[in-house]
Formats: C-alpha cells, structure tokens, sequence
C-alpha cells in the first residue's frame, strides 16, 4: 500500500489545483452575484444638472484661423 513518491506528489498537486481552482471559482460567482446585487437594489445616486451657463469665449481671444474653421464647421453642419 506504500505509493510512491512521484505519485504522493501528482496526489498532493491534483488536490492542491483542485482546491484553488475550486476557490477562486466560487469567488468569482460570489463576486458576480454581490454585483448584480448591489446595482439592483441600491442603485448610484444620479447626478444633478448645474443650470449654470458657461460663459462663451470672447472672439478676440481666438486666432483668426481658428474662428474660421470654427465658422466652417458650423456650415457643415446646418448643410446636413
């Protein structure tokens, strides 16, 4: 009945696998039900909307270019 030593090691590693893999299977499962929990039953806050109004930036402060391409983009969009 005396196994020998290579099997005691392949038993020993099977069962070492087996337990980890066991565990760190019913972790994810724990982890996966826990989230569904969580969302379902005490959601997120939402946010509130600010009414402020951003101010517009002065047309002095962009470079000419970059008012035109602005302005181009702007009649691209009214085209459609």
């Amino acid at each position: 009945m005396q196994d020998s030593l290579m099997e005691q090691g392949i038993n020993l590693m099977i069962f070492g696998m087996g337990t980890v893999f066991v565990f760190l299977t019913l972790l994810v499962v724990c982890t996966y039900f826990m989230s569904r929990f969580i969302t379902r039953f005490l959601p997120e806050p939402v946010a509130e909307v600010s009414e402020k109004k951003t101010q517009p930036v002065a047309a002095s402060s962009l470079s000419p270019t970059t008012l035109k391409v602005i302005e181009a983009a702007v009649a691209a969009h009214k085209k459609r």
